[in-house]
């Protein structure tokens, strides 16, 4: 009997001891939030990948690795640019390092599959990394899914009118990878382009991740007046290398991410072909802002390895991290009712980022400034993104109504057609 009872008062005071580790770790977990930081590591966009790491890591860093009074922890996940890779990494993170909040991916299909991963997983918060492909928010959008960072259509504003009644291009062929990002690109310049009085002759899609272009360089017609090139990455460098070793010398007009500083400033020959080069995007580099000023120092101090200024990648991944921190801050870090109030204050806030303010619509996508821009030569020789016009407060639909603007159709290897 007394044995019975030792034991079962051991088996109490264990039970006790127990429930007080429990709840020792509860309150542990509870004064952290555990973050995902998602993006492509490898594959043809791995370097810029690690970018917009160094953009993340920079609004981290500038928050303490707080927010909402609670400690972060962050966890990063590799992806190669396609959705199975971006998915497979997803569920790691979420279902077994049990992020309670995930940014990213970076690339466009992936962002249409998170998007749909999204809606499998409720109890989880995604806020987009650089992804842009329109279809991400616009259609059939997850209710858990944000984005702070614009689309490529709203990046392109501006531009398709400025190649036709600046530069005077009248006929151009576009190229791209074949896939919803450069689908989107496409859409943004040929809205403008085309109902300015421009004729796209002919369209070009290649795989992620192409090593040789000759035998696009070989079909270019010689009778247009530019070609548009929507590529990335290692992708672009290749074809920009191989276009001028072939004595290519028809006028460029530049798709976001190839006119980015991830290409710009890859070491190697100087490309003094492309200085002149029109393009669009959410940044410019010589933007005279003292906040945006500011950014670009604190940018090239963070890392030894930081091209000469920030790439899109890094932009994009400060602004969703800075605006995930903004809104815990808000909410005093309660992610409790399913994330209720904090995803409020997501979708109702303003953050003034470097390149402006930006909100969200109700699709839970951002409005924000986007900039006209031109390749030129600085005087340390180093290529970059000159201001030419700032856009204000673009939105998804470029000022059209939504329904109107849905009958352009939704981007592809077809659509939009000049008509």
């Amino acid at each position: 009997m007394r044995r019975k009872l030792l034991g079962g008062t051991f088996m109490v005071a264990a039970a006790a001891a127990g429930w007080l580790l429990l709840a020792g770790q509860a309150e542990a977990a509870g004064d952290t939030i555990k973050v995902g930081v998602l993006a492509t590591f490898e594959g043809p966009f791995a370097i810029l990948g690690e970018d917009s790491l160094r953009g993340a890591t920079m609004a981290f860093k500038e928050h303490g690795n707080m927010a909402g009074g609670k400690k972060l922890e962050i966890v990063t996940g590799s992806s190669d640019a396609t959705p199975e890779a971006a998915i497979k990494a997803a569920r790691k993170l979420v279902e077994q390092d049990k992020v309670d909040i995930l940014i990213g991916p970076l690339s466009g299909d992936e962002g249409l599959a998170m998007r749909d991963y999204a809606k499998t997983q409720p109890q989880v918060t995604f806020i987009n990394g650089t992804s842009a492909a329109e279809q991400t928010t616009l259609v059939d959008p997850a209710p858990n899914f944000f984005r702070f960072t614009t689309d490529g259509v709203q990046w392109m504003a501006g531009l398709g009118t400025h190649a036709y009644q600046t530069k005077g291009y009248k006929k151009v062929i576009t190229i791209g990878e074949d896939y919803s990002y450069p689908y989107t690109q496409v859409k943004g310049f040929m809205i403008e382009f085309c109902k300015a009085g421009g004729h796209v002759v002919d369209k070009f899609w290649v795989p992620l991740g192409t090593k040789d272009y000759s035998s696009i360089v070989a079909k270019i017609p010689d009778d247009i007046d530019a070609i548009y090139v929507a590529l990335g990455g290692a992708d672009a460098i290749n074809f920009l290398t191989q276009y001028e070793q072939a004595g290519g010398s028809k006028p460029l007009i530049g798709g976001s991410i190839t006119v980015d500083q991830s290409v710009l400033g890859a070491k190697g020959k100087r490309r003094d072909y492309l200085i002149g080069t029109a393009s669009a995007g959410p940044l410019a580099d010589n933007w005279d802002d003292p906040k945006w000023k500011a950014f670009v120092e604190a940018y090239k101090k963070s890392d030894a390895k930081a091209f000469p200024s920030p790439t899109l990648f890094s932009h994009g991944y400060y602004i969703e991290a800075t605006a995930m921190m903004q809104a815990l801050d808000t909410v005093k870090g309660d992610l409790s009712d399913g994330q209720k109030k904090f995803r409020e204050a997501l979708s109702t806030q303003t953050v003034d980022t470097p390149t402006g303010p930006v909100h969200l619509d109700h699709n839970r996508n951002a409005i924000g400034n986007e900039f006209l821009t031109e390749i030129a030569a600085g005087a340390d020789g180093k290529l970059y993104n000159k201001v030419v016009k700032v856009i204000p407060q673009v939105n998804q639909t470029l000022g059209v109504p939504e329904e109107e603007y849905k009958k352009t159709g939704e981007p592809s290897r077809e659509a939009p057609a000049c008509p």
